[in-house]
């Protein structure tokens, strides 16, 4: 029963420690600024922004062709220009609106370190299968901690018990 524990806790350990590894190295890429886009945090010039956030959602619409179902709205500085990212109304894409001019634009790809890092960070490379893989990877790390644990008081009680019968032997 013990060998049966010391294997399922040693693979119970690799298996969970996969999508930790890549939870970690997404965490780290997000460290560095310039790894992630949108990394950088630039200061906004608001003498720049001319577009009011009223006016960028009903550009956004009208280049949708549809009211869209916006879940955010951020002013932020994209490539020197301050522009308005709506996310949420285009699917899985997002709009950009020129803060100056009022021009909309599907936002660019992202580059392979962007996608990494979301797809690892944010969604354990899941997709619609981000909650049922997290529940499962929860338990399998539970039964992982509660193993290691069982395994590490079992040993300690042997070696309780061997320097006993050592003192009593002396």
């Amino acid at each position: 029963m013990r060998s049966f524990l010391y294997q399922a806790h040693i693979w119970l350990g690799v298996v969970v420690a996969l999508p930790v590894l890549a939870w970690t190295t997404s965490g780290l890429l997000y460290a560095w600024p310039q790894a992630v886009e949108g990394g950088k945090v630039e200061t906004i010039d608001s003498n720049r922004v001319r577009i009011t956030v009223p006016e960028a959602m009903r550009r956004a619409n009208e280049f949708a062709g549809k009211t869209l179902p916006t879940t955010a709205l951020t002013l932020l500085m994209r490539d020197g220009r301050p522009a308005y990212q709506a996310i949420g109304g285009m699917g899985a894409d997002s709009l950009l609106i020129d803060a100056e001019t009022g021009a909309v634009i599907k936002t660019p790809p992202p580059g392979a370190l962007t996608r990494y890092f979301r797809q690892a960070h944010f969604y354990y490379f899941a997709g619609s299968w981000q909650v049922p893989l997290l529940v499962l990877l929860s338990l399998l790390a539970s039964l992982s901690a509660l193993s290691g644990i069982y395994l590490n008081v079992k040993l300690w009680r042997r070696k309780k018990v061997k320097r006993l019968n050592t003192f009593i032997e002396a």
